[in-house]
């Protein structure tokens, strides 16, 4: 049976609370705590960005998986914020593990879900046979215009899958994928910060397809709720996805693993992969799994995984999600945040 064989996440150590940002725009820091249940971001270093976050979290995949990089046969990175407009992300990072040049690669964009579009096509060419192994990558430094509501969200971190069908160590038991042409989220080019639609990114955006694919693949597997161990969905803030997991009957302690935003931020393509590593950093041979990823523009990927006896064996061999989370920060002041993150802009004369 075809799934993943290793996993790993990367997220940067700098930092910085909803108040520093707050205070800065005379804004209201308590709303944003309370109201989308954020606490503080992280943020990307200079020297850091979806290749460097990429390698790392691949690093750890091929570490738990404990294969020869050479038979890789396929790396896929979703992001919304790959450092070359034409300069692929996909060959650098498959040079620095060691994966060339007997490869494909290639660099996907769908908003926030390039990161499972990644998963899902590895998925498939290792179940069609077509490769032996393959990763998909998930990973973004994203962007939010100074002042605006995502700018107290947009934040930056890795999650990467090796697929294939030995040393499984959680099977891919079903997927679904649900899309409309909803425009609630986009980016022109030349454009340095993306527009949202405000209000209308909730109902008829994020729950509408969230909502839409998991309701697909729990028919499609004829599973509930109560079938499950524990459920991941993407995570823009903290309100939506506990609350899509509600509307579907999934309880708090079902949820909670996978529920990184509120010290994290919404990592775009890494945020549903990257709630599935903290889950399988914890998870038990024979517990099942939920993750559904959401893009902007619309869509959703939903994925059944059962977690095999392997898992106990790869869970120490990599550094864990939560760890990264918790261990080893640095916060920064705006100024500082503003310097990394390019929001001061020199103007040529």
């Amino acid at each position: 049976m075809e799934g993943i064989v290793g996993y790993g996440a990367y997220i940067p150590r700098n930092r910085i609370k909803v108040e520093e940002i707050a205070k800065v725009w005379g804004a209201d820091a308590p709303s944003y705590k309370k109201g989308l249940m954020l606490e503080e971001k992280s943020v990307p270093s200079p020297d850091q960005d979806v290749i460097t976050m990429s390698v790392e979290a691949g690093r750890y995949a091929v570490k738990r998986a404990g294969v020869d990089p050479k038979e890789i046969g396929a790396i896929y990175i979703g992001s919304e914020s790959h450092p070359y407009a034409v300069k692929p992300s996909g060959t650098v990072v498959a040079e620095a593990l060691g994966a060339t040049p007997d490869i494909h690669c290639a660099d996907y964009e769908f908003a926030c879900k390039a990161g499972s579009e990644g998963m899902f096509v590895c998925f498939g060419l290792v179940r069609a046979g077509l490769i032996k192994y393959g990763m998909g990558i998930g990973a973004d430094t994203s962007q939010g215009a100074p002042g605006d509501a995502l700018e107290y969200s947009a934040s930056a971190g890795a999650a990467a899958f090796l697929f294939g069908n030995d040393g499984v160590i959680a099977t891919v038991d079903a997927t679904h994928s649900y899309m409309t042409d909803t425009p609630d989220f986009w980016r022109r080019e030349y454009q340095n910060y993306p527009r949202h639609g405000g209000r209308f990114t909730g109902e008829p955006a994020y729950f509408k397809h969230t909502l839409g694919a998991a309701r697909a693949i729990l028919e499609k597997t004829g599973l509930t709720a109560k079938d499950f161990r524990w459920a991941t969905f993407h995570q823009p803030n903290g309100k939506f996805p506990l609350r899509a997991g509600k509307i579907l009957g999934f309880d708090k302690e079902q949820l909670e693993q996978g529920w990184l935003v509120p010290r994290l931020g919404n990592t775009y393509s890494g945020a549903s992969p990257i709630g599935l590593t903290a889950i399988l950093d914890v998870a038990e041979p024979g517990e099942r799994i939920l993750m559904v990823s959401y893009g902007s523009g619309a869509g959703s990927d939903a994925f059944v995984f059962t977690v095999t006896e392997r898992i106990k064996e790869v869970q120490d061999l990599a550094p864990k999600t939560r760890d990264q989370l918790d261990n080893n920060k640095r916060y920064l002041e705006y100024g500082e945040y503003a310097k990394f993150r390019g929001k001061i802009r020199k103007i040529e004369e």
